[in-house]
């Protein structure tokens, strides 16, 4: 396992083909300032000691020597040992709604990355808890299954759109008994749903019935609002730009609202809480105080440790490319002149 301390530091490679550019731009005036000089005949007779691969391999020694110290100051790590280690936590599910709707811009940038937003917000808030991710429109879709590796988590999360599923509606009674197959650990105690969506609900199945099953499991059922009730339209975009509107069968513009009576409902059935998003600092807060007054189960999970700093290395080979650099002279030597390891005939 590798762990990188300062990725920021890779930026620096961003100069070594700008002195190759350079370095090409220069042996090219060099050429032709000395062909209007002398002849190549007679400059070799003038110049027998200069050597025609020396500067390519100070320019090598250099860029090898600037690539290793970058890497230095990376600081690549090595997990040298896989080590079992105790946990304390609760089993979270986010079910985010992907459906058309979580497209209206009645909150900024739009519902459906409000929502990410707050899922990841949660995460952060986060120690040793384990979450799965399911997303849901007419289907729901399991997006991630129970895990404790947060960067997945969010990659997941980030990758998450509206055209994921192509069955459209909001089918959230589906995305619940989704979420009831994610516990699979029959000794956790508190095992927590979180649903976020606009509440609009298309499911042919009764939602409450799916809550209910939930909570006999010993799921708590928490319910999360994106967007406003005065409500918005659809915007149908391409490439980032709005090229209409969503309409209905009559043609009429497809006004969709939050609904927060159906999240109420469903969050008090649940045994949970309905949280407005509107707000994120006020919600992640809120979730973060519920979180903590849950009991923690214990369980093992594996993970990398005494990660190993690697840096002298790469500091070390660095410094040898660049000493190297300054001692090889841009003339011959006389043992490579005896080898003549390049063919470089002498003009006499």
């Amino acid at each position: 396992m590798i762990q990188l301390d300062e990725k920021v530091y890779f930026y620096l490679l961003g100069i070594i083909p700008v002195i190759f550019v350079f370095f090409v731009l220069l042996q090219v005036w060099k050429k032709r300032t000395q062909r209007r000089f002398a002849e190549p005949l007679l400059l070799k007779r003038l110049t027998p000691d200069r050597s025609n691969f020396k500067a390519s391999l100070k320019l090598l020694l250099f860029l090898l020597g600037l690539t290793f110290l970058t890497l230095g100051l990376v600081n690549p790590k090595i997990g040298t040992k896989l080590e079992t280690v105790k946990r304390e936590g609760v089993d979270i599910v986010f079910a985010v709604d992907v459906s058309k709707s979580m497209l209206a811009e009645d909150i900024a940038p739009n519902r459906l990355e409000k929502a990410k937003r707050l899922v990841s917000e949660i995460i952060n808030q986060l120690a040793s808890d384990r979450i799965g991710i399911i997303a849901y429109a007419g289907q729901a879709f399991p997006q991630l299954p129970i895990t404790t590796d947060y960067g997945a988590a969010k990659m997941f999360l980030q990758g998450m759109n509206t055209d994921m599923l192509t069955s459209q509606g909001t089918a959230i009674d589906q995305a619940i008994d989704l979420a009831a197959t994610y516990y699979n650990d029959a000794e956790q105690t508190n095992r927590v749903l979180f649903i976020i969506s606009d509440g609009e609900d298309h499911s042919e199945g009764s939602v409450i019935e799916a809550v209910e099953k939930a909570v006999e499991e010993g799921i708590r059922v928490y319910t999360i609002g994106v967007g406003k009730t005065k409500g918005a339209p659809i915007p149908l975009k391409r490439n980032g730009v709005v090229e209409s509107l969503k309409k209905d069968a009559q043609g009429e513009v497809v006004i969709t609202k939050l609904n927060e009576v159906v999240l109420e409902e469903i969050a008090d059935e649940g045994n949970g809480t309905y949280i407005n998003g509107d707000n994120t600092a006020e919600a992640v807060d809120f979730i973060k105080e519920e979180l903590l007054q849950m009991d923690k189960k214990e369980f093992e999970a594996k993970q990398f440790a005494e990660f190993k700093d690697q840096f002298q290395w790469f500091l070390a080979i660095g410094l040898l490319c660049l000493f190297l650099d300054i001692f090889v002279l841009d003339k011959k030597t006389q043992w490579l002149r005896k080898l003549n390891l390049f063919n470089e005939k002498e003009i006499t």
